[in-house]
């Protein structure tokens, strides 16, 4: 029987910002949503892609000649990536690239070769409660795979927590939640129309979802992505404590995480070859989050702030 893989695009160790403690961050390849903000938009399609680092690449041709599916491109402006073809994962142009300015993103991973990595830092884990962290992307868009990394982890003793946007079946959601000791749950705007203007998606699912784990007594902390004049104004944040009211007392509700925007994956989306679709600064000052950050506590919740 073929062991079960997922499709993974990172794995990175040494965090303490999403879980308690230290922890490992497995990020899944893959997306339903399209946040105009999306930091990470090489984990929004699943399959492999190639990012160009412009500042390396010679334009010399040699990716051009080698690569079976016709991604790259040569143009009077230099190497191009034809965005309407797919990379098939071949890693033949990353290989030939003379001034190493290629990288293939995104490849399939056996669960036992992630848990191996994941399991490499369990002292770490130990001093400190920490564990690993799913992340993406979107994990419960590959649920099979994420529930077998997650129950393979379990099972060796080790802390499991999901970053997610909650988009998903909620029969997913459930079963994924028999094994994961913490939920990173995005609420990132109240309003269905304009959520789905800014992330391709409605947002009645996630709510259902966020309700669900919170009622059935899973473990859930609360992450508000914030930008200026998108989503920090006084009606959504009265909407975002609204909402959350009834399990301000409930033992599972972890309290909420203010995630300021930053500008961190912007250069990720020219090496895609793909366009930035916030062209203006949409950055909390010091004082917005002050003011959020005050707001939500007078509420009594427990609140925090994120910075990366």
């Amino acid at each position: 029987m073929l062991e079960r893989k997922a499709f993974i695009f990172n794995i990175q160790k040494y965090n303490t910002h999403d879980g308690d403690g230290v922890r490992t961050l497995v990020f899944f390849k893959g997306c339903p949503l399209r946040c105009r903000w999306c930091s990470n938009p090489e984990s929004q399609r699943r399959r492999p892609q190639i990012m160009v680092q412009r500042r390396l690449c010679t334009d010399c041709g040699a990716c051009v000649s080698v690569c079976p599916a016709g991604v790259h491109v040569m143009t009077p402006q230099g190497h191009a990536l034809d965005v309407d073809k797919e990379c098939i994962g071949c890693g033949k142009c990353e290989e030939q690239c003379p001034s190493s300015a290629l990288s293939m993103v995104g490849k399939p991973m056996a669960i036992s070769d992630i848990v191996d990595t994941v399991e490499e830092d369990r002292p770490f884990y130990e001093v400190s409660g920490g564990g690993v962290t799913l992340s993406g992307g979107e994990a419960l868009m590959q649920p099979e795979a994420a529930v077998s990394l997650l129950a393979a982890c379990r099972q060796r003793g080790i802390n499991t927590a999901v970053e997610t946007s909650g988009y998903a079946k909620p029969e997913t959601v459930l079963e994924a939640a028999r094994h994961i000791d913490l939920f990173l749950f995005d609420l990132k705007h109240m309003d269905p129309e304009r959520h789905m203007e800014l992330t391709g998606v409605h947002n009645a699912l996630i709510h259902q979802n966020a309700k669900l784990l919170l009622d059935n007594k899973h473990n859930v902390r609360i992450r508000l992505p914030l930008l200026k004049d998108i989503n920090d104004d006084a009606s959504e944040l009265e909407a975002i404590a609204d909402f959350l009211s009834p399990y301000r007392g409930y033992n599972n509700f972890k309290g909420i995480d203010i995630l300021p925007y930053h500008k961190l994956g912007v250069g990720k989306y020219a090496q895609l070859g793909r366009e930035y679709q916030l062209e203006d600064t949409h950055s909390l000052s010091e004082d917005d989050i002050g003011r959020i950050s005050d707001f939500f506590a007078k509420r009594h919740f427990q609140v925090s702030v994120l910075r990366h």
